[in-house]
């Protein structure tokens, strides 16, 4: 029933349907016997609701759903002169604990008319420790605001930097090698299993959220056919341990020719994809 309720919640943010969702997670939080870090998330995200959305809330009398489309509209396009919504928005943006909802936050700021929000996004990538995938999701943010220059970021121990108008949209911005990766890695796994397909591609975005910029990513834009077929391999090897567990990784060389005079190469691009992984782990912190 617990999993029931996330993917309704899930599906009312979705849908900026805010006052539900408000109203979803005061339900949970009545709820007795869930474990205690489901409520802290319940309330923190309620209270991110409350900050960002304050008027957003149901009513039983408005069944044409006007008003609930108008404070949606309010909160994405909040007038000029609305300095504390801008405010919310950037401090949630910078400080909330959960990164779904600084993902949130980004997608708001996109939309907000206020001279400081460029700046202030740029000082916060640039200064200051930010999780790859949120740091991704600002940089795209600022494209779709029309930001121009370049930013001198730290990304997976490295420092690199980045044209604020070459950040991807959308997986097929990505230059041609990029895409090809996931073509062959699709069309190798599919006959095995065809839901592979799918998670091959929501792995691979996720990878190149995390790899976008470092020089696992310039070597990947090599663009010659063993560069694309190192990947390949390496992330249908990753796929495979992500999804089962276990993988015959010979067999993986062998499906995509990683012959040995590729094989730095192959493993170069796997520990990279791997190092993603590894990011995570640290980020769980051990078992208790």
């Amino acid at each position: 029933m617990l999993d029931h309720y996330q993917i309704q919640l899930t599906r009312l943010l979705e849908a900026e349907q805010y006052g539900e969702a408000k109203a979803l997670l005061r339900f949970l939080l009545q709820v007795r016997g869930e474990e205690r870090r489901n409520y802290e998330e319940w309330e923190n995200l309620l209270t991110w609701l409350n900050m960002a959305f304050p008027d957003s809330e149901t009513s039983e009398e408005d069944d044409d759903g006007d008003e609930e489309e108008k404070l949606r509209q309010d909160a994405l396009n909040p007038a000029d002169h609305d300095e504390a919504y801008v405010r919310q928005v950037l401090y949630i943006m910078r400080h909330h604990p959960m990164m779904d909802q600084q993902i949130l936050a980004i997608e708001r700021a996109v939309h907000l008319r206020h001279e400081d929000v460029d700046r202030e996004i740029i000082e916060w990538l640039e200064e200051e420790d930010v999780h790859p995938v949120v740091q991704f999701k600002a940089l795209q943010c600022l494209r779709k605001r029309g930001a121009q220059g370049v930013l001198t970021l730290e990304r997976l121990g490295e420092t690199i930097q980045v044209e604020i108008g070459d950040v991807p949209l959308t997986m097929n911005d990505f230059p041609e090698p990029v895409l090809r990766v996931l073509e062959r890695v699709e069309a190798s796994v599919e006959a095995d299993d065809p839901t592979l397909p799918h998670f091959a591609r929501e792995l691979w975005k996720e990878s190149l959220q995390f790899l976008y910029g470092t020089s696992a990513y310039k070597r990947l834009l090599q663009d010659d056919d063993e560069t694309v077929d190192c990947y390949a391999a390496a992330l249908h090897l990753t796929l495979l341990l992500t999804v089962y567990g276990s993988a015959d990784e010979e067999e993986v060389r062998d499906t995509y020719g990683i012959t040995g005079e590729l094989r730095f190469r192959y493993e170069q691009a796997y520990r990279s994809l791997r190092q993603i992984t590894d990011f995570h782990s640290d980020e769980s912190g051990p078992e208790p």
